[in-house]
């Protein structure tokens, strides 16, 4: 499965136009905009990120919104692999 998470830009990188500094739940990682090069995206704004490569501008309700479910998948996923480790047959 693949997944677009959303992240906000903290800063564009004048040195690199093509690339943006974007926050993904406290990780900074740059990220390269030009596909989004017609939305005029700035810092304060969020994007889906795939694989290094932001998609699509979204507005901060659908991000957060996006975050929370994904936070709950992360731990509903943790708590399975933690049942399935206690149950394994010996």
């Amino acid at each position: 499965m693949c997944l677009a998470i959303p992240g906000q830009i903290i800063e564009m990188l004048p040195e690199r136009p093509q690339l943006a500094l974007v926050d993904v739940s406290g990780v900074r990682r740059s990220v390269n905009i030009m596909m989004l090069e017609d939305e005029a995206v700035q810092p304060g704004d969020w994007v889906l990120i795939h694989v290094g490569f932001a998609l699509a501008k979204i507005d901060e309700q659908e991000a957060r919104a996006s975050l929370a479910l994904l936070e709950k998948l992360g731990q509903a996923y943790s708590d399975e692999l933690k049942a399935f480790g206690d149950s394994q047959i010996e």
